[in-house]
C-alpha cells in the first residue's frame, strides 16, 4: 500500500538517491538539501517502509511551484506520481494557493501527457531553459485550483 507523508530529513538520502536516478540532470546535493532546509514544502511516497518518490513545492502569496518530483524507475506508472501530484494539489489548496505552476522538459512526452491528465495547460516555452548534458526547453505549464 502506498502511503503519502510529509519528507523527514531522514528521508533525504534516499530521495537524494531517487533524484540522481531518474533526472537527467539532478540537482546538486548541496540544492537538494537546501530546498529542505530553506522550508520548501515536500512530501514522500512509501511503498510499506520504501521510500518510492518524491514532491518538492514551494508556495508564495497565492502561487505554488512545483519544484521537482521523482518516482523510483520501478514504481513508475503505478499510481505513485499520481497520488503524490493530488497529495499536492491539495495541500496548496489548504495553504491558500490558487494556481500550480511548473516546468517539464520540452521532450519529456510521459511528463507532458501525465500533467496534462490533470488538466494543467501549457502557457509558454522556456528556451535552453536545460542545460548541461542533456539541454532541453521547458514548456511552462499551470493549473488553476
Amino acid at each position: 500500500m502506498l502511503k503519502i507523508s510529509l519528507m523527514d530529513q531522514s528521508d533525504l538520502d534516499e530521495a537524494y538517491k531517487i533524484e540522481k536516478q531518474v533526472n537527467p540532470t539532478p540537482w546538486s546535493k548541496e540544492n537538494f538539501y537546501s530546498s529542505f532546509e530553506i522550508g520548501h514544502h515536500s512530501l514522500v511516497c512509501k511503498a510499506d517502509s520504501q521510500l518510492i518518490g518524491f514532491i518538492i513545492f514551494s508556495i508564495i502569496k497565492r502561487e505554488a511551484h512545483l519544484l521537482n518530483i521523482g518516482i523510483i524507475k520501478d514504481w513508475q506508472n503505478k499510481g505513485a506520481g499520481s497520488l503524490l501530484l493530488e497529495s499536492l494539489i491539495k495541500q496548496c489548496k489548504v495553504l491558500g494557493a490558487k494556481k500550480i505552476f511548473l516546468e517539464v522538459r520540452s521532450k519529456n512526452q510521459k511528463a507532458l501527457f501525465f500533467y496534462k491528465k490533470y488538466k494543467f495547460i501549457e502557457d509558454a516555452l522556456r528556451v535552453d531553459y536545460y542545460s548541461g548534458d542533456n539541454p532541453d526547453d521547458a514548456i511552462l505549464m499551470s493549473l488553476e485550483i
